[in-house]
């Protein structure tokens, strides 16, 4: 991949969309992870006002650091970013004292700080004029569906969705971003226990892009191993369960002969 040429490539596209909506620059949430570190910096490079949210709700200390310290390195390098830190673990609180007790399960509440954090920064975009940029790579996006429906999904702009996870780490450390973020186990940061993707998932993001590169472009199934067979398994599982996440919203067309 010619990384400069594509960091170029994603920096006018971001600057030429705000341009033809006529808004004002990007809002992004941080997490102390890759993906948003590189999509705020690139939304950084097109000179147009970036906001950056600092949003912890229960936050691992070391997500927290690294976000902090991401937000810094870019107010350091770029004087069009500013920040806000809202601080939402009170407000996740309320919200499940007045849940019944009987629905808050993991997945439940895990989905429920996705969807604050995404109120939060529209509310930040709607104020600003600003369009809300998205952090999702191609294996989460389009791969096993690895997001919150209306919570991370839930943006005006995907600037790194067509980039793999290694393609992602590849244009970060091109942009010099903070090694401690690049060394990071990648987590969406949204359980006490902080387990990472990879916990959760039961592969890495390397597997899983191989996997996907297998299924777009298919090879002999009896020369993988009996991992990759396993990772491709848990890819086409998790790809069919999330389909509904990846495809629009059904819409129930009437018949013309009924209106």
């Amino acid at each position: 991949m010619k990384n400069k040429e594509v960091i170029n490539h994603i920096v006018h596209w971001l600057k030429e969309y705000s341009g033809q909506s006529k808004t004002r620059g990007f809002v992004i949430g941080i997490s102390g992870g890759i993906d948003s570190a590189l999509t705020s910096t690139l939304c950084a490079k097109t000179g147009e006002q970036v906001v950056c949210l600092n949003m912890p709700i229960h936050q691992q200390k070391d997500e927290y650091d690294r976000g902090h310290e991401h937000i810094d390195w870019l107010k350091k390098n770029f004087n069009n970013v500013s920040s806000y830190e809202v601080e939402l673990t009170e407000t996740f609180k309320s919200i499940c004292t007045a849940l019944p007790a009987d629905i808050q399960d993991w997945l439940t509440l895990a989905n429920t700080r996705a969807r604050l954090r995404m109120t939060t920064l529209y509310a930040f975009a709607c104020n600003k004029k600003m369009l809300v940029a998205g952090t999702g790579n191609k294996v989460e996006d389009f791969g096993i569906g690895f997001f919150t429906k209306y919570g991370d999904g839930g943006v005006d702009v995907s600037p790194i969705a067509d980039l793999m996870k290694s393609e992602v780490f590849a244009l970060s450390k091109e942009l010099g971003i903070t090694a401690s973020i690049i060394a990071a186990k990648p987590t969406d940061g949204l359980f006490a226990d902080g387990r990472s993707d990879e916990d959760q998932i039961g592969a890495s993001y390397d597997e899983l892009e191989a996997a996907m590169k297998f299924i777009e472009t298919p090879g002999n199934f009896t020369e993988l191993t009996s991992r990759q067979r396993q990772v491709l398994d848990i890819y086409t599982r998790m790809n069919k369960a999330n389909q509904h996440k990846m495809i629009p919203i059904p819409v129930c067309k009437i018949p013309a002969e009924l209106k």
